[in-house]
C-alpha cells in the first residue's frame, strides 16, 4: 500500500515510517528541510517536499497514496491561531481529496481536556468544533468526512510518548527541573498523565492501517492509564538528584511557564477497545524506566 505521511520525520512520525516499512509498505513523507529529506530516504521512503502551509502538496500527496497518516502540527503554543489554521486546513485538504474513494484517513489527536477528573474511553467525543478550539477541531472535521465516503480514523496520543531522544513535555519537565534546583508537581500532584512509548504508538497507526480499523473508529495509543504528576515529578527528582516539592496552584505559571496549563491537566485514558481491535499489547518500556534508564539526563 502507498501511505503518504504528514510529520513523517517527527517524534512519533519517524517511528511510524519505521512501523509501515517494516510492513511491507510503500511511503511518502511531507518533508519541509534537506536534512527531514535526507532522512527520509536514507530509510527507503519517498518524500514530498512541503509543510502544512502547502496545502496543494499535500492534495497531491493524498490524491497519489492509498492511505494518509495526518501527524504533523505546528505546536505554536506561543501562537495556536497559527497551529489552528494550519491544522484546519490540513484536514479540510486531505478529506477532500480522499472524499468517495473509502481510502483510510488517519489523523493524530489529543486527550487534553477530554474528560478531566475521569479516565477517557475510545467511547467518549471530543467536544472541540471549530477552528478556535483545541485543535482547531480537526478530530470532529475528519469524522464529518466519513459520510462523504473517507475511512477516517481517529488516534488520540497520550501527552507523554516518551523514549530516548524525546523533547517534548517530559523534555521540558526535566529541562525545568535542572533550571529550578527542584523537581515539581502541582498541588497534591494527584491529576494524572497516561503514557505510551514511542515504538508502541508508531505500532499502533501501523496496525490501525493494516487491520483496517472501521470508518469512525477511535483509538486510544496509551499503553499507562494515567500516572499521578508526584510520581513523574518523583521519578525526575530520582534522576537528576533534586528534592521534590509542590508548588501551589496560583505558582505554576511563574515556575512551569507555557508547561504549567499541561502540567496541570488531568489526561487519564485506558485503551481497552483499542487493544481489543487491533489485538495489540504494549512492548515498550514505561514512562519510570525510561526515566529511570537516563536517557532524560544525558
Amino acid at each position: 500500500m502507498q501511505v503518504f505521511i504528514t510529520g513523517a520525520t517527527g517524534w512519533i512520525g519517524s517511528a511510524v515510517v519505521d512501523h509501515m516499512l517494516d510492513a511491507g509498505h510503500e511511503v511518502t513523507g511531507l518533508a519541509r528541510s534537506d536534512a527531514s529529506a535526507a532522512a527520509l530516504e536514507a530509510k527507503g521512503a519517498r518524500v514530498l517536499r512541503g509543510d502544512l502551509d502547502d496545502l496543494d502538496g499535500i492534495r497531491s500527496g493524498a490524491d497519489a497514496a492509498d492511505a494518509v497518516v495526518h501527524l504533523a502540527n505546528k505546536h505554536d503554543f506561543a501562537n495556536p491561531a497559527v497551529s489552528n489554521r494550519a491544522e484546519r486546513g490540513a484536514v479540510q485538504t486531505i478529506g477532500e481529496a480522499l472524499a468517495g474513494s473509502h481510502r483510510p484517513f488517519l489523523i493524530a489527536a489529543g486527550l487534553a481536556s477530554l474528560t478531566p477528573g475521569r479516565v477517557a474511553t475510545e467511547e467518549d467525543r471530543s467536544p472541540f468544533h471549530g477552528i478556535d478550539s483545541m485543535r482547531a477541531g480537526g478530530e470532529n472535521l475528519a469524522l464529518e468526512f466519513v459520510e462523504q465516503g473517507v475511512n477516517t480514523v481517529v488516534v488520540r496520543f497520550a501527552p507523554t510518548v516518551h523514549g530516548d531522544g524525546d523533547q517534548g513535555f517530559v523534555a521540558g519537565l526535566v529541562a525545568t527541573a535542572r533550571a529550578k534546583g527542584v523537581s515539581a508537581h502541582i498541588e497534591d500532584g494527584s491529576n494524572r498523565w497516561a503514557a505510551i512509548h514511542r515504538g508502541d504508538a508508531g505500532r499502533i497507526v501501523q496496525l490501525a492501517l493494516d487491520k483496517r480499523a472501521p470508518a469512525g473508529t477511535i483509538l486510544h495509543a496509551t499503553a499507562e492509564t494515567g500516572i499521578p504528576a508526584r510520581d513523574i515529578a518523583g521519578a525526575i527528582g530520582r534522576g537528576l538528584g533534586l528534592p521534590v516539592v509542590s508548588v501551589p496552584a496560583d505558582g505554576a505559571g511563574e515556575h512551569f511557564g507555557w508547561l504549567n496549563k499541561f502540567f496541570g491537566a488531568d489526561m487519564a485514558a485506558s485503551s481497552d477497545a483499542t487493544r481489543a481491535l487491533l489485538g495489540w499489547a504494549p512492548g515498550g518500556r514505561t514512562l519510570a524506566e525510561d526515566l529511570d534508564s537516563g536517557c532524560y539526563y544525558r
